[in-house]
């Protein structure tokens, strides 16, 4: 019988899987620690993992508050990426917040991130503007993207 990926909101004993998927995508990956905080001192922390084979291999993260999410991360294992991985984590958290009455979703994805953009612009995210020198590890420029839900 084939493996499948399955999707969950993340408990504390995932960090470890979603600190290593982390420092695999991003040049300043959250440390452990952060993700502590997120999980147990955030009250308006949600994230959702993609697991294949017992192992966690993708994580979304947002912060609801009222009515807005924000998109924190997403990241899949470089091993599983070009699967769908990533878009269903973004679906699943488009799902979690409509049932929250989450109204509109807004997240930072890098200029040249064309990838992740497509993929947002799929999910029927719009360009919002430009955060100048976003980037701490080296001044890029964030594209915000936003997408409300009716």
């Amino acid at each position: 019988m084939a493996k499948e990926v399955y999707y969950r909101r993340m408990v504390r004993e995932d960090i470890p899987w979603v600190v290593s998927i982390e420092q695999e995508s991003f040049a300043t990956p959250w440390t452990a620690e952060v993700f502590e905080h997120e999980m147990t001192g955030n009250e308006y922390a949600n994230y959702v993992v993609a697991v294949y084979d017992e192992e966690v291999i993708g994580h979304c993260g947002m912060w609801i508050i009222l009515d807005e999410c924000h998109i924190t991360n997403v990241a899949v294992r470089l091993h599983m990426r070009g699967k769908g991985i990533g878009e269903q984590l973004m679906r699943e958290a488009i799902a979690l917040c409509k049932k929250m009455d989450v109204r509109v979703m807004t997240l930072e994805v890098r200029m040249t991130n064309v990838i992740a953009q497509s993929l947002y612009r799929k999910l029927g995210f719009k360009d919002g503007g430009i955060r100048k020198n976003y980037y701490t590890d080296n001044h890029e420029d964030g594209l915000v993207m936003w997408v409300e839900f009716k």
